[in-house]
């Protein structure tokens, strides 16, 4: 009897019954069995106890598990619900971003991220990152939390992706959005009309290069105004393009002739024009060449002229020798060398004592490279010409009857270290031609001992801050090389 009661017992709970039929139907049982059978009526009061014990614990739980009515073709109609207990009793809570306290006795959302906070005890909830999210329905795009309808049948599915489908193959719309857009903007055509009106019609540069040279060519313009078109091309013919564009609407020979203007603002304005145009351009290194831009150019630094002026001078010179062999042959025909030495002497002329070396060290490190290069490549036609008119440059035959072997010594009295480091550099890049002048040249010899205790000292600054390799132990190791060179025999 007591296995028949457990059983009936079991299979209450199982179906998950209403809590007072569970009572009453307890209630009359447990009479019956009392009228039965007496000496019975204490294990029946504590299996009732029991049985009250697991549905109160039950009722108290807040889950729920419904499942979603579906079409079933054998069973159509039918309808399955297991649940502990009808969710329309229960407030649906609306969590937010944030964290908050759940109370009990309330439901959350599907997808609701839900913690205990070990601290109060207390169950904490906030939403989920699909309650956020928007979907198209019933061809609107809606956005709606995901706590009503936690999932969708394949029908509506089906249907969502229909609609997008179409609304992405629909030319109409596609026609009028186009429509839309070509209305918001103007065409290029009447935007152009109205500029031209305003005068403010967008120009190449090839167009601005011609009017700049109208404007300089003017003979209304004044001398600022010269100047300042000058300038403007400077600007322009740093680029590869526009310096052989100027070369071919004619304005190269109009800034050459500008050399041997009686204005020396405008000779300055003209050699730096030159010189950006022919700086690693050799179309138009030719062109200036051939235009006579060369002798001019010396011309300008063998003449009493202001130091600013010269600079300008003595960089279109160096601008147009750089990587041209040609040219640098047509210098030394022309006594280039001879000028820049007597520049080098001139009083006031320190400043560009540095730059004059420059050149001369170029010149010389280009025909060394050039010659280390051809034995490493397969020789071509261009290349042997290239080795032939560098062949025909003798520069430091030039250098040593023009006495620069004892001029050059000279800037390692400079206080600066980037003029004793070009100094250095071209000591050593003449070393095989002025060794002997070297080694009779006294205060050479005195500039070198002092200049290798102070950089030695110079060193041992860099390496307590942590440079090993620094600056002055570069120079520290060009002075080193060039006593050694200098006391071999």
């Amino acid at each position: 009897m007591t296995c028949d009661l457990f059983i009936r017992l079991l299979f209450i709970i199982y179906l998950r019954v209403d809590f007072d039929f569970l009572f009453v139907s307890y209630k009359i049982l447990i009479t019956r069995r009392i009228m039965q059978n007496k000496w019975k009526l204490g294990l029946s009061v504590a299996l009732w106890l029991v049985s009250v014990h697991l549905v109160c614990a039950h009722k108290k739980s807040t889950s729920a598990l419904s499942i979603k009515e579906g079409s079933d073709d054998h069973n159509k109609g039918e309808e399955t619900l297991l649940e502990d207990e009808d969710s329309e009793d229960l407030e649906v809570f609306r969590p937010t971003d944030k964290w908050q306290t759940l109370k009990p006795g309330l439901a959350v959302p599907a997808g609701s991220h839900v913690r205990l906070n070990l601290q109060t005890g207390q169950r904490e909830v906030k939403m989920g990152e699909e309650e956020g999210l928007k979907y198209w329905r019933d061809g609107n795009r809606q956005g709606m939390m995901n706590i009503h309808s936690p999932s969708f049948t394949s029908e509506e599915l089906k249907e969502a992706l229909k609609k997008f489908k179409e609304g992405m193959d629909d030319p109409v719309d596609s026609k009028q959005d186009e429509n839309a857009v070509k209305a918001q903007f103007r065409p290029i055509e009447e935007l152009k009309k109205d500029m031209e009106e305003l005068d403010m019609l967008v120009e190449t540069d090839v167009q601005v290069m011609r009017r700049l040279l109208n404007q300089f060519n003017n003979t209304n313009s004044t001398t600022e105004e010269k100047i300042r078109a000058l300038l403007d091309l400077e600007y322009l013919v740093h680029q590869v393009d526009n310096a052989q564009n100027l070369v071919s609407v004619g304005g190269m020979q109009l800034v050459i002739n500008v050399l041997n203007s009686t204005d020396i603002r405008l000779q300055e304005s003209a050699a730096f024009v030159l010189g950006s145009a022919v700086s690693s351009n050799p179309s138009v290194q030719v062109e200036a060449i051939e235009g006579g831009a060369l002798q001019k150019l010396l011309t300008l630094l063998a003449t009493q002229k202001p130091i600013t002026v010269k600079k300008k001078v003595l960089f279109a010179v160096a601008s147009l020798l750089r990587h041209f062999p040609f040219a640098q042959s047509h210098f030394l025909k022309l006594g280039g060398v001879q000028v820049l030495s007597e520049l080098f002497q001139t009083s006031g002329t320190e400043p560009l004592r540095v730059r004059i070396i420059t050149v001369l060290y170029d010149m010389i490190t280009e025909k060394e490279l050039m010659s280390q290069v051809g034995m490493d490549l397969i020789p071509d036609s261009s290349h042997q010409e290239r080795l032939r008119q560098y062949a025909e440059v003798s520069l430091l035959p030039v250098l040593v009857e023009q006495g620069w072997c004892s001029l050059v010594p000279e800037l390692l009295v400079s206080p600066e270290h980037d003029c004793r480091e070009k100094a250095l550099r071209t000591l050593l890049a003449m070393m095989a031609q002025c060794q002997t002048q070297y080694k009779q040249n006294p205060a050479l010899t005195a500039s070198l001992s002092e200049l290798q205790k102070q950089y030695q000292e110079l060193v041992l600054t860099e390496q307590d801050v942590g440079e090993q390799d620094g600056y002055f132990a570069d120079i520290l190791a060009l002075v080193d090389t060039v006593v050694v060179k200098m006391q071999q025999v």
